[in-house]
């Protein structure tokens, strides 16, 4: 069983939609005690860092699921902003992220693109470039698989061994996060057709936190 954060933030109901075509359990919920006794969990998130944050501390569970991460090694997904919130922080807020991998969040600058051609947010259909296709997120599929994107800031690691995936925009940025059991993907499988669904049977098949 896959459990979805509900905080009020994301397109939980087409992340439902899609775990329920792929015969995948999944649930969303914001009760603690189905979050405390999860073994898999999925963030997800669009809109601003700042207020993602603010929602998370609103229903108390900012703490519960550093411990779960953290302390029980609960293998987590987070998805577009939910990504964004695995790491320290971001330029478009003062609040800090969970940390749980050492990056921080920027957005996408106009020096990257001279012509003045560049618009931001980088919304549409882009290539992610998986470091590899034998394990994790990205587990037998291709370097041309094309997901969705919607998004003006980009996690900047401090460790390129974090990135578990590279796009080009205007210049290679990170699209997706991989540490232990913490995965990030920049982008939104739950609308990238058969690139996402093979993406989140991936991450279904993660071997999940122990029980009890």
């Amino acid at each position: 069983m896959i459990v979805i954060v509900d905080y009020e933030v994301g397109n939980i109901g087409s992340i439902l939609n899609m775990f329920k075509y792929l015969s995948i359990p999944a649930k969303a919920t914001r009760d603690k005690a189905e979050l405390r006794a999860a073994r898999k969990l999925l963030l997800p998130g669009v809109g601003a860092f700042d207020a993602g944050v603010e929602l998370l501390r609103k229903h108390d569970l900012v703490g519960l699921l550093d411990e779960c991460v953290k302390e029980r090694n609960v293998p987590v997904l987070g998805i577009c902003l939910g990504m964004q919130l695995l790491t320290k922080g971001s330029e478009e807020g003062v609040l800090p992220g969970f940390g749980w991998i050492d990056a921080e969040c920027k957005r996408f600058a106009k020096d990257r693109d001279p012509t003045n051609k560049m618009k931001v947010p980088h919304m549409g259909w882009n290539v992610a470039k998986p470091k590899t296709t034998e394990a994790g997120l990205f587990t037998g599929m291709t370097t041309e698989s094309r997901f969705y994107f919607v998004h003006s800031y980009y996690a900047v690691c401090a460790d390129p061994a974090d990135a578990a995936a590279t796009t080009d925009y205007y210049g290679d940025f990170v699209s997706a996060l991989t540490r232990d059991q913490v995965y990030g993907a920049q982008f939104h499988p739950e609308k990238s057709h058969k690139f996402g669904m093979k993406l989140l049977q991936n991450f279904a098949a993660v071997p999940p936190a122990p029980e009890g």
